[in-house]
């Protein structure tokens, strides 16, 4: 059994989009995922959709890992779907079923409002996939800069967020290992009632947790050996500086959000 996780790797290529700034793909990635909580019509949808198809072909990612980052959603949107399909009853009426009934406004509402996440989804997709680990650190650690005059611990939240993205695809390696390792002795986790499934779930998650702590453990060892201190200056071998290019995407994404409230 293979689970795969797309977040938090990265995928290389020569591409436009990942010789951008951190900042700015992170910056326009969080602005166009706010963004999306503005979308109310078809056309601002599909001009969601085309801005991102068309960062996608730049960026030169593949299809098939698009689809593997939107799969896991499929069912968020299905039941997001469904709620907005049977719960809005305005507008006039398609079909009904009993005391349910099917509407205009709920078939739209339906569409319009699952598959808006998509938009969401993709933004931080191509933000991961075209940035490392180490890019998004220096990212964050420079944005979240000037609020360490106020206490904030910048590059230590910085850091935690490095570790996460890190350890994602490790702790998912080890879950299909755990699970493999179960299915090998009898156990398998989709097999029996529901009450069963939830108990054989549970040696999985008491090894997950182990191996978590044993794993943390390790980290703050490596940490203590190199003399670690967390609100220490650090250079970078690779300063960040943005270019012309850098100036360009983010006017992009400024005009991008300025047309989709116009177009609202």
């Amino acid at each position: 059994m293979a689970l795969r996780i797309s977040l938090g790797q990265y995928y290389a290529a020569d591409s436009v989009v990942h010789r951008l700034d951190p900042r700015t793909k992170v910056v326009s990635a969080l602005a166009i995922m706010v963004s999306v909580f503005c979308i109310h019509e078809p056309a601002q949808l599909l001009l969601g959709l085309g801005l991102m198809l068309v960062v996608t072909a730049l960026a030169h990612i593949p299809a098939h890992r698009v689809l593997e980052a939107l799969t896991p959603i499929v069912v968020v949107l299905v039941l997001l779907g469904l709620f907005n399909l049977f719960l809005t009853n305005t507008g006039e009426t398609v079909a009904s079923l009993g005391t349910l009934r099917i509407t205009t406004d709920g078939v739209r509402a339906a569409l319009l409002y699952s598959l808006r996440l998509i938009i969401g989804v993709l933004a931080a997709m191509l933000m991961l996939l075209s940035t490392t680990p180490a890019q998004l650190t220096d990212a964050f650690d420079a944005l979240l800069a000037p609020f360490a005059r106020i206490g904030l611990p910048a590059h230590e939240l910085a850091m935690v967020f490095s570790l996460m993205l890190r350890f994602i695809p490790t702790l998912a390696d080890e879950a299909s290992a755990l699970v493999d390792a179960q299915t090998a002795r009898g156990g398998a986790l989709g097999e029996g009632s529901p009450v069963q499934r939830v108990r054989a779930v549970v040696p999985l998650v008491v090894s997950l947790l182990a191996s978590s702590l044993h794993h943390a453990n390790d980290l703050s060892r490596a940490l203590d050996a190199r003399c670690y201190e967390g609100g220490a200056a650090r250079g970078h071998w690779h300063p960040l500086r943005m270019g012309g290019r850098d100036w360009a995407a983010l006017g992009l994404t400024v005009a991008y959000v300025v047309a989709l409230v116009a177009l609202g």
